[in-house]
């Protein structure tokens, strides 16, 4: 299992968050939207296009097994980053619960 963030944003866009949060599992670029098409996030978009901030946990089929989205627009509280552990305590009582 890993656990990897993918974002649209050009390397030199991520560079800084990455400083300013302390990321450290590796980061992927999907330039294309390709793989935000491929699981559908998409849809959650901000009013400009761009991909809200959504955590997919996909087996090893490629099935979506966990779906959720931070940042979509109609959401409440939006928020630009969730801590891995809580990213996994949400993702455990879901399967679990």
């Amino acid at each position: 299992m890993a656990l990897v963030s993918i974002s649209t944003d050009p390397p030199e866009q991520q560079l800084p968050i990455i400083e300013e949060y302390g990321v450290t599992v590796p980061m992927a670029v999907d330039a294309g939207s390709e793989v935000c098409a491929r699981y559908d996030v998409l849809k959650w978009a901000l009013p400009n296009g761009e991909p809200g901030h959504t955590f997919i946990l996909v087996d090893r089929e490629g099935t979506v097994a966990w779906i959720r989205d931070y940042g979509a627009p109609d959401l409440p509280t939006r928020t630009m980053y969730v801590e891995v552990s809580e990213l996994v305590e949400q993702i455990r009582a879901s399967l679990t619960g």
